[in-house]
Order: C-alpha cells, then structure tokens, then sequence
C-alpha cells in the first residue's frame, strides 16, 4: 500500500547533483532550487516507514487548519509552522503564482525553449530544454503532486518554473502545507505524496514510536549518475522521434468529376429482347397448370355415308 505513495516521488541528492559536470544547464536548475528555499524540503532523509505513513493517511483530519493524525498509538499534531522550521521553507513570498511578473514570463517562453522559438504555457515537454524538463517533473511529482502523465507542462508550473529559474521569491511555507491539507482531507479526491517529507515530520515527534525504516529506490532519488542517465535517454528519444517526424509538405487537392453509377447504354441495331420475369413457388405452379398445350389427334369424319346399288333403268 505504502508504495503507491512513492510511484511518482522524486528526492533529490543535492550533494551529488551540484556535482554535475559538462552540464551548465542542469547544474544551474539545482542550484536555483537550493536558492528558491526547497533544498530542505526536497533533500530531506530519503526513509520510508510504510505503516506508520498508512495510519498518518488512514486517520488524519484537519482541526483549526492544523492537521491532526493517530499514529503508533499517539496524537500527532502539524502545524504550518511546525512544518516550515522542519524544512526551513521561506514564509514570505508569493502566495498566488498569478502575480508572477508579465515580462519575465513572457521572456521564459522563450528561455525554456529547446529550439530557441517562444513555446506555449501549455505544451508538450520535448519543446523545452532538457533542464526544465527535469524541472517539470521535480515540481510535478514533489511539489504539486499530480496523478496521470507528466508529458506536458500545465500553467501552474509553467509559472512555478518562472519563479524558480529567475529568483522570484514564494512563500512555501504556505503553498506545500496546503498541498499537505488536501492530502489529509479524505472528502477531497487528490493524489497521496509527501511520502519522505511525512515520515521526516512523524519521526521529529518525541511521544511516537516509529518501526522499521526502508529506503527509498535510488531511481527516485536525482543525483549526479541518474541526471546524466535521465539526459541521455531523453536525447535518444529526441533523435528517433524527429527522424519519424514526416517533412511538410504540400497536397494538391484534386477534385473528381462526379460519375453517374447508372450503367451506360449500348448503341445496337438488334431489338431490345425484354426479360421475361421468372416466378418460383406456388405462383409458378399455378401458372403452369393454366397453360394449353396442343396435341396431334387422329382425323374423325363428321358423317360416314354407306354406298348404294346402281338404280335400274325406267323402260
């Protein structure tokens, strides 16, 4: 059960990822993020402990907008401020991504682009750089966590995208205890996440017990080795996909004379021989009983006249 909450987690290693090397590009990604306040929520203890993080979802609730759980016997309680100084998350800031400045929106369309031509808020990720591409699915499956496919980049984090990658400052504290709400609240229907960040915040806690701790799999943890695998793939792919990718090109539309489905005469001097309709069934069998057919009879005389004796003469 517990593993469905971490089927689309993402940690990050920051120790190993601010080691990349030949790679400005994802180097300056993790950086912005250590910058934008999120290096202790996203690099937190990588540890699991799936009983205690099922009871947490099976019992939570949320009380004067603090969230309230039973766990291992004990009430827990999470306030947002509890939940800001365990990550050190920013508390002020932008609460509402719509009051990202225009221009530099604008100006990240044009940023993100892979070929360098402004791309849509909304679009498929192989259009942007393979940096915000990773950016993309570290804010989709960490930050907003969002059930179904990652392969296009919605508005929200497009905006979100905008504000790591040029410094805009926000608030959070206040965005992921939000996130953290939904979550808890089981009237509303939302993709469960936060798996580390929930386990970091139970084991902080004194009066809980807590059992037997497994790692996350180092798939779901970005470092050095995985960002260089994650970009090779993604160029593999690139190079098939625009080979399959059929060149432009224009089509003469030609439009066909109508033709009549009627069969065309045929000029001949022989007269038209009319088909006579055959019947089957009782119609025919009455019809040939009805039809005379004439036979060869032996000729009969009217009236046979017997021969005489020659009359005598008168004298």
């Amino acid at each position: 059960m517990a593993s469905a909450y971490i089927s689309n987690a993402l940690q990050i290693n920051f120790d190993s990822a601010l080691g990349i090397q030949d790679n400005e590009g994802m180097l300056n990604i993790f950086k912005a993020l250590e910058a934008s306040g999120l290096l202790g929520f996203l690099g937190c203890p990588s540890v699991l402990y799936e009983q205690e993080l099922e009871q947490f979802f099976d019992t939570a609730i949320i009380q004067d907008g603090d969230i309230t759980c039973a766990v291992s016997g004990k009430y827990v309680e999470i306030s947002e401020s509890r939940f800001a100084g365990v990550f050190n998350l920013p508390t002020d800031g932008l609460t509402d991504l719509s009051e990202v400045p225009n221009h530099l929106v604008m100006q990240a369309r044009t940023v993100f682009s892979r070929l360098g031509k402004p791309v849509p808020y909304s679009c498929k990720k192989r259009l942007r750089k393979y940096e915000f591409r990773l950016l993309n699915d570290i804010l989709a499956k960490s930050i907003t966590v969002k059930a179904g496919s990652f392969d296009a980049v919605t508005h929200e984090r497009f905006f979100m995208m905008t504000t790591i990658h040029f410094g805009v400052k926000i608030n959070w504290s206040k965005f992921l205890f939000e996130v953290l709400k939904e979550m808890a609240d089981r009237t509303i229907k939302r993709a469960k996440g936060f798996a580390a960040q929930i386990c970091v915040l139970l084991k902080g806690d004194p009066a809980v017990t807590l059992g037997e701790a497994k790692t996350f799999p180092p798939l779901k943890i970005l470092s050095e080795k995985t960002v260089n695998t994650y970009v090779a793939t993604k160029k593999t792919i690139d190079a098939r996909g625009d080979a399959d990718e059929p060149a432009e090109a224009k089509v003469a539309i030609i439009k066909k004379k109508a033709v009549s489905k009627k069969r065309p005469a045929v000029a001949s001097d022989a007269p038209a021989v009319k088909k006579k309709r055959t019947k089957s069934g009782k119609a025919a069998q009455k019809e040939e009983a009805l039809e005379l057919t004439t036979v060869a009879q032996e000729a009969v005389p009217l009236h046979i006249i017997a021969p005489s004796s020659a009359m005598p003469a008168e004298t």
